[in-house]
């Protein structure tokens, strides 16, 4: 079958630019750009609030601020100019303030600004600092999140040893994401504007909301009224087992609070009133222990108790969701074959319609303005980090609002972005990005990384992401090769499903199928090729490190998963692995995908250099894992390096330890890919 490439808009703008742009991208730069997140339209729909975060090398952190930019377009404002964070902006609904969190005194607190002018005065004086802020419906009240005591300390058990230091567990989970477990829950509070009149609508529960580590403000919600809160919180005895998160509402005075989802068991969230107050629009996950089932987009009726599916005929994932003012439709972004793009779907009926188009990720926040007319979100791709754009819902191009990053790129070569579609050991179909240098020469020979995603369920999307920076790879004289395995959402939910009990086989299969018809192309050097990836990417390398067959002539790991058992005994979501692998590793029926799948199995057969780094504060794949991994290349004499960032969790976050990554990343692959 003759192999086609798709060429899109994006491929002749590029070659445009490319003539006009000599800079290459480097680490350095791509850790100065700055980062643009949360819109937020005004009440009179005039302007957007945004926040922007600007990362300094030097200081090794990065730094914050709110701006303003008219929605009919203009230059941006700069709102808030402290040395200390400001984010979390939100407009009061008569829209003479912005109230936002700031640490310019510590711990976040509430701030209020005048957004025509002033100075910013503080609110709050929280001890545990403050979160997730949002103003009520009157504007007479805050709603945020803090950390309240929730139980016994060791020093409270035992007064007379005020110097021991000790951890005490008798349930699990005993550490979360990059934490370990302790008395503090997060609990839903709400306090008048003046800072008086404190209340813990969550008094004496030890659960937390949002949920933890990843939840934010999108899981609490107030009703049109005033009158009560709903918020997302997982109230089960089996944290590390279950997924069965709820949705509560709690009257906004205090009192008892409902679980409106009771009797679904799987991940339950993000509540979101209609205007008219009708209904509760939520995500829902259906299979009870799965964390990667199809994101549903829910409706509960006020009237009756009554929950329907709203995207039943919908086999993709459901973002970021936001009503149209008169309650009769939501937008939100979901995932369609390797981007991200924005939906319309009718209130009740269910029938829904694709917006917007083209090669990107449009998932940058969501927004509407009051009068429904248009929609505000970030976009973004490989080439470029998000930028925010106004789009008409009466039609017409989606208008850039914010260029936050336009003199760097100006100057920068941008990468070519091809498509194509490959065909898997059992006929399957598998999509591919493929990234090429931004000079490239199709009479050249190059060498390629193949690059595998985590998650497991996570897509190779348009994203630009500050780690696995494709533009960057590419701009050092790599071909960059993307393949959508099975096992990642985009591409309907039985695709997604596949990799589940079949971590090293199909899934695997589909990297080779893409990586031995790339090779095949006269620019491609087949002798300098490496694969690379993270966490469920990490496993695959290693997968790879012992059943590649020659391919690959440099791994990179980061954080990968290299031993199933231990990984069980040690990971913080149980739900995770027993889902995954069928149960826990002792189970007969499971063990056998252990002894299958695992990559520590094939440990006998690793030859070929590789570059493996991890995290001491990751406890979803525990730092452990990389080390058995780096003592079996070094007990075999393959030449490898070990690269460990003790401040660091699952992902790295600081500046300059992500710049060291690169560098040492691309000294690698120079030493054995790319020489």
């Amino acid at each position: 079958m003759k192999r086609r490439f798709v060429f899109l808009p994006i491929v002749l703008c590029s070659l445009i630019a490319l003539a006009q742009a000599q800079d290459r991208m480097t680490p350095e730069i791509l850790w100065s750009l700055k980062r643009v997140s949360d819109p937020q339209v005004s009440p009179d729909g005039k302007w957007v609030l945004f926040t922007v975060n600007a990362p300094s090398i030097e200081q090794n952190r990065g730094n914050s601020d709110l701006y303003l930019v008219p929605l009919a377009g203009g230059t941006p404002r700069k709102l808030t100019t402290s040395n200390a964070a400001d984010y979390n902006g939100r407009w009061s609904p008569d829209g003479r303030l912005i109230a936002f969190l700031s640490t310019r005194d510590g711990s976040p607190q509430i701030y209020l600004i005048d957004p025509w002018g002033g100075e910013a005065r503080k609110v709050s004086d929280i001890p545990e600092g403050v979160s997730n802020l949002a103003w009520s419906p009157d504007g007479a009240f805050f709603s945020f999140t803090t950390d309240v005591k929730a139980g016994e300390t060791l020093h409270e058990k035992y007064p007379d040893l005020p110097k021991a230091n000790a951890r005490l567990y008798e349930s699990l989970p005993v550490r979360h994401w990059d934490t370990w477990e302790d008395e503090k829950r997060s609990h839903l509070h709400i306090m008048r504007v003046d800072g008086t009149d404190l209340r813990d609508l969550m008094l004496g529960e030890p659960y937390d909301t949002p949920l933890k580590p990843f939840g934010g403000g999108t899981q609490i919600a107030w009703s049109p009224d005033g009158k009560e809160i709903a918020y997302t919180a997982k109230k089960v005895f089996d944290f590390a087992v279950s997924t069965n998160s709820d949705i509560y509402i709690v009257p906004a005075k205090g009192g008892p609070a409902k679980n409106i989802t009771e009797g679904m068991d799987g991940f339950d969230r993000d509540p979101l009133y209609s205007p008219d107050g009708r209904w509760i629009a939520f995500h829902s996950m259906e299979r009870a222990g799965h964390e990667a089932d199809r994101n549903r987009l829910m409706l509960y009726d006020r009237r009756t108790g009554e929950i329907i599916e709203l995207s039943r005929t919908l086999d993709q994932w459901v973002g970021t969701m936001v009503w149209a003012p008169d309650s009769k439709s939501l937008y939100f972004s979901a995932e369609d074959k390797a981007t991200v793009q924005i939906y319309r779907i009718s209130v009740p009926d269910g029938s829904w319609k694709i917006l917007t188009t083209g090669w990107y990720n449009h998932d940058g926040g969501l927004c509407i303005t009051p009068d429904g007319k248009s929609l505000v979100y970030g976009r973004r791709n490989f080439n470029r980090p998000t930028e925010l754009f106004a789009h008409p819902l009466a039609g017409g191009v989606p208008r850039a609002l914010t260029d936050m990053n336009g003199d760097v790129f100006a100057k920068i070569a941008p990468a070519m972005i091809r498509e194509r579609w490959v065909t898997s050991t059992d006929g399957k179909k598998v999509h591919c990005w493929v990234v090429l240098p931004p000079d490239f020469d199709s009479t050249k020979r190059y060498p390629m990384i193949t690059y595998c995603q985590g998650g497991p369920q996570s897509t190779i999307s348009q994203f630009f992401s500050y780690a696995w920076n494709f533009l960057l790879m590419a701009s050092n004289g790599y071909v960059i090769l993307l393949p959508n395995r099975r096992g990642l959402p985009g591409f309907g939910q039985e695709w997604n499903d596949a990799i589940s009990k079949d971590w090293g086989g199909m899934p695997m299969q589909d990297i080779l199928a893409a990586h031995d018809a790339m090779v095949k192309e006269p620019y491609i050097d087949g002798k300098r090729c490496a694969a690379i990836g993270a966490s469920a990417g990490g496993y695959a390398v290693f997968w790879l490190a012992g059943n590649h067959d020659g391919r690959f002539s440099a791994f990179v790991s980061h954080c990968g998963i290299f031993n199933l058992e231990s990984m069980y005994g040690s990971t913080e979501e149980l739900w995770f692995v027993n889902w995954e692998n069928g149960g826990p590793y002792w189970d007969p029926a499971a063990k056998p995908i252990y002894d299958r799948h695992s990559p520590h199995r094939y440990a006998q057969n690793w030859d070929t250099p590789i570059l493996i780094i991890t995290g001491e504060k990751d406890f979803r794949v525990p730092y452990t894992q990389s080390l058995e991994a780096f003592t079996v290349a070094q007990v075999k004499g393959i030449p490898s390096k070990l690269l460990i960032y003790p401040d660091e969790n699952h992902w790295v976050l600081k500046p300059q330890e992500q710049i060291l990554w690169f560098r040492e990343f691309f000294e690698f692959l120079g030493t054995y890919c790319a020489r």
